[in-house]
């Protein structure tokens, strides 16, 4: 789908969320490990974004990300951020932080698949001296700022957004979350602050999959109805279900005047990839225990995906 100012994509949004699994779970397959989880729950939500909510320009970056060039001071001008494939700064065009970091693996995915990376970037993953980070930094493809504690990323998109309507910018800035962030202090004060100051050119989209790195989300920390307390906090919050895109597309166009809006998202970190059921809640990061089980994995996902099995041998 074509957006105002940057690339023209002639796949639909449901083509790029099934480009976005296929290609992490080939991935995963050829590197016996992965975040397939991450790509099950939320592909829908990164097509949806890239695709067609967010107004995006150009990508200003190599296709091929350049190595990692060091971190930003005096001695280092030439240092940029990875969210140069994003587009420009320009106050017409909207920005996205990615606030799990964790989700860098499917970030990148999205990029290739709405022709923002070159598929050859993903073979730079987790190497050393790449800028293809496992767990995504202020210079990784996409990424704008360090998101690695989880529950700043709305901080910082409220910050953003409150500077660019002081600015008299157009563009909108929104967060991609996970619930797990929900369990952060800084979160909450986000909300209550964006609502106080009337910050209304901020949305998140949140990926509710009910799970993180030590299990079932209730099992962790119990939040209780997160939809309400958004509510009290001043947003205006809205549930889905996070694999819809008509109700995504809805979701978004919800009146939120004065107010950040919030998605929630509700999803599957199995979807498209039944057999991973049979390891829930321990899907953080999948490393296969034996060439038997991944074997077994390669033919049931290929199958539901549409494709061949990956041919990982060579």
């Amino acid at each position: 789908m074509p957006d105002a100012f940057g690339l023209k994509n002639a796949k639909t949004t449901e083509e790029v969320a099934l480009g976005i699994r296929r290609r992490v779970f080939e991935h995963t397959i050829r590197n016996n490990g992965g975040y397939l989880s991450q790509a099950c729950s939320a592909a829908e939500q990164l097509a949806f974004l890239y695709n067609e909510a967010l107004t995006l320009g150009q990508p200003t970056l190599p296709m091929i990300p350049k190595p990692f060039g060091g971190v930003p001071s005096a001695s280092n001008p030439d240092y940029h951020t990875g969210a140069g494939y994003n587009g420009p700064f320009e106050p017409q065009f909207d920005r996205l932080f990615i606030a799990p970091a964790h989700y860098a693996l499917v970030a990148y995915a999205t990029l290739i698949e709405t022709g923002r990376m070159a598929p050859e970037g993903l073979e730079m993953f987790n190497k050393d001296g790449s800028s293809v980070e496992m767990i995504g930094a202020e210079h990784s493809p996409g990424m704008e700022v360090h998101n690695g504690t989880l529950g700043i990323g709305l901080s910082t998109g409220a910050g953003l957004a409150w500077g660019r309507r002081r600015n008299g910018d157009a563009g909108d800035v929104a967060v991609f979350m996970s619930d797990g962030e929900v369990q952060e202090g800084q979160t909450w004060e986000a909300v209550q602050a964006a609502a106080h100051h009337g910050i209304d050119n901020l949305w998140a989209i949140m990926d509710v999959n009910r799970q993180q790195c030590d299990g079932a989300m209730d099992e962790v920390m119990q939040v209780g109805d997160i939809r309400q307390k958004f509510v009290d906090f001043g947003a205006v919050c809205v549930e889905i279900d996070g694999h819809d895109l008509s109700a995504m597309r809805q979701a978004k166009q919800e009146k939120h005047e004065g107010k950040p809006l919030i998605i929630l998202a509700y999803t599957s970190p199995t979807k498209g990839m039944s057999i991973l059921e049979r390891r829930f809640p321990k899907l953080h990061y999948v490393r296969f225990k034996s060439e038997d089980e991944r074997a077994e994995y390669n033919m049931s996902i290929a199958a539901e995906l549409g494709i061949d099995p990956i041919d990982y041998a060579h």
